[in-house]
């Protein structure tokens, strides 16, 4: 019996919640000397938090938090997973419950093609006949191996070991915490940006989910997210 499976493009990040103002960031510095004032100006603030980042004065930034629901492919949390200092993660479990049969496939737009040497490549467009290559054998390994997951289950095979003829494409949805430093940390490794003082060169996928908390950490943070931009996108 064939399983009907779904493919998407696009891998969501949902905010569920914010905890987070460039105020929170001036009161954390200042609660040693003149307690956690923070009613000045503008200017005055972009100033103060300026110099936070700049002479990488880190902890200010920690005391807040942004909260996500991701839905990426497992392929992607192998390498979101690798960040663990001030970001937690509960992640569903193939263990305990079906695995939905929801596939990632690359976007015709998705740079397929790698030219250089490991340390010095880009990766460049495909023609339209690799994108078919591509899009025909993803497609046609996400059903063959979902198909086999469901023939164990039916079988009465536990979803712990069914699981193992899973692709890394499938997706996976993961709660995601993480305070400012931490995701400043992350954009600095898992965005590609002009002017960036140690150029990253992320995987696409991650980079899309990095770009969707790039837009949440500047809109409740923007000048701590201007300075961390002008600053070379190095995290404090």
């Amino acid at each position: 019996m064939t399983s009907e499976i779904t493919f998407s493009t696009e891998i969501p990040v949902k905010l569920l919640g914010v905890h987070a103002s460039d105020d929170d960031v001036i009161a954390a510095a200042r609660i040693s000397t003149t307690g956690d004032q923070t009613d000045a100006d503008v200017k005055s603030k972009k100033g103060f938090i300026n110099f936070l980042m700049k002479g990488r004065h880190g902890t200010p930034f920690e005391h807040n938090f942004f909260k996500f629901m991701v839905t990426a492919p497992i392929f992607v949390w192998r390498e979101h997973h690798r960040h663990r200092i001030g970001v937690s993660y509960n992640e569903e479990s193939g263990r305990y419950k079906k695995l939905d049969p929801h596939f990632y496939v690359p976007a015709a737009s998705r740079p397929l093609v790698q030219i250089g040497k490991a340390g010095a490549y880009e990766f460049v467009a495909g023609t339209p006949a690799q994108l078919g290559v591509v899009d025909a054998n993803v497609k046609r390994a996400a059903q063959t191996s979902y198909d086999a997951y469901q023939q164990m289950l039916d079988e009465g095979i536990a979803r712990e070991v069914a699981r193992m003829v899973l692709p890394v494409n499938i997706f996976s949805s993961c709660i995601v915490t993480l305070n400012a430093r931490s995701l400043m940390n992350f954009l600095s490794l898992r965005t590609k940006e002009e002017g960036s003082h140690f150029p990253s060169y992320p995987q696409a996928e991650i980079e899309m989910v990095a770009r969707q908390y790039e837009a949440a950490f500047a809109a409740a943070m923007p000048i701590t997210y201007e300075t961390f931009c002008e600053n070379g996108r190095v995290a404090p």
